[in-house]
């Protein structure tokens, strides 16, 4: 899959290219060449900061393991997990490892989740009997990660507040209500292709007993107010991060582990696997830059443009509308939600000139973020999740995050319609 995503980044680029010489346009190639560069430079900085972080989070995750900690952790979340991942066994420390994993996205923690991440998906590796293959659990895991539920999108607010909104905070619900509707479509994708019945499994009350909480402990930290609301996510994030560590180190020195040993041993397996990373995300990140600079995306926004105008006119003719226009607003924002797919940085900073251009209190911008804040670089996280432990057959994957972030972007859209 990666690989026809691949080639088609560059056939689709070499298209857009030659379209722009035939319009005059003869620097196409010169900003081409720039992208290729200046993405693999990105791409090796990327895993060359991402090394120390991840040394340090395989450190305390195999401190973790040896104190029993994580067995502890894995069987809390069995009954859950268990029915998502029938093929992991209840008391593999991949069960534990996702978790932790789960728990950093949710509180916005892209430091500790990426790591933590990469571990559980080392954990899921030793169970795939064909290694360069995604096993069932291998692509649930991903799937749920490209589509992940944050509960304190504390970044989004930062960048609403450089841009002087005066109320940062009036997009937190419908981020999480976009994103929550992202994760359950993922799951519920997913499990069609691995005929996982929710209702037989009891997943579906399972999963709506946690947004309703979810919902409730949004409800009542939006009624905080901005500055009280960033300083209570930052205290808890780092508090619940630290305690973790606490945790770890003083459970394993209690039970006279090495801790030191041990977290020397994990943390060079974490050095090894930031550097495996390398040419997959240098890859991934090439395909995406010359994507970009050879103008196909604002090609694609243009036919985006002409379908939704014609879709405005058929209703129109069938007398759902009272004009034959409709407000296209939204397709504003749509580059975001392109961009977000393929490139993270990309996407925040179509995000960020989007927001200037409208300005922050605009519906564009209200939408742009709720996008940003709800959708994850899906393209992004297959190439190093699964570049980590060499998997080239990602299957279904790509497909099933796609279709989250699809729903991610068009309850986004409606929410916001709906709520401002």
């Amino acid at each position: 899959m990666l690989n026809k995503i691949w080639i088609s980044f560059f056939l689709i680029a070499l298209l857009s290219a030659f379209l722009r010489v035939f319009q005059g346009d003869y620097l196409v190639f010169d900003e081409i060449m720039r992208s290729v560069f200046s993405m693999s430079k990105t791409g090796f900085e990327i895993s060359l900061g991402l090394t120390g972080v991840m040394a340090f989070w395989l450190g305390i995750m195999r401190i973790g393991e040896s104190a029993g900690l994580i067995r502890v952790l894995t069987r809390l979340v069995s009954p859950f997990f268990s029915r998502l991942f029938p093929a992991v066994p209840s008391d593999h420390p991949a069960m534990g490892s996702m978790m932790m994993n789960f728990a950093a996205n949710m509180l916005g923690l892209d430091n500790a989740a990426t790591p933590l991440g990469l571990k559980a998906m080392k954990d899921l590796q030793e169970l795939n009997p064909n290694k360069d293959t995604a096993t069932n659990a291998q692509v649930m895991f991903l799937v749920i990660n490209t589509s992940a539920v944050t509960l304190i999108p504390v970044s989004i607010f930062t960048y609403l507040h450089q841009l002087n909104h005066p109320n940062p905070t009036e997009v937190f619900l419908p981020i999480l209500l976009a994103t929550s509707f992202s994760t359950l479509t993922g799951i519920f994708v997913t499990c069609l292709f691995h005929r996982i019945s929710l209702i037989k499994t009891g997943l579906w009350w399972m999963l709506s007993c946690i947004f309703i909480v979810l919902f409730y402990g949004v409800w009542q930290l939006s009624r905080l107010d901005p500055e009280t609301l960033n300083q209570t996510s930052l205290i808890f994030s780092n508090f619940f991060i630290f305690g973790v560590i606490c945790t770890f180190v003083g459970v394993a020195a209690i039970k006279k582990v090495n801790v030191y040993n041990e977290f020397i041993t994990g943390a060079k397996d974490g050095f090894k696997t930031a550097i495996e990373i390398i040419p997959y995300l240098i890859a991934m990140l090439v395909g995406i830059g010359v994507f970009r600079a050879s103008g196909a995306m604002s090609h694609l926004m243009h036919l985006f443009e002409m379908f939704f105008s014609g879709v405005a006119w058929v209703l129109f003719k069938m007398n759902l509308l009272d004009v034959p226009t409709m407000d296209l607003e939204f397709v504003k924002a749509l580059p975001t939600a392109l961009m977000k797919p393929l490139s993270g940085s990309g996407a925040r900073g179509l995000m960020i000139e989007t927001i200037k251009t409208y300005g922050p209190e605009s519906m564009v911008s209200r939408i742009v973020a709720t996008i940003q804040g709800s959708t994850e670089t899906t393209f992004y996280v297959l190439a190093v999740y699964f570049g980590s432990v060499g998997i080239k057959n990602t299957r279904h994957a790509a497909l099933c995050g796609l279709c989250a972030d699809f729903a991610g972007v068009v309850s986004a859209i409606i929410i916001c319609y709906l709520l401002f």
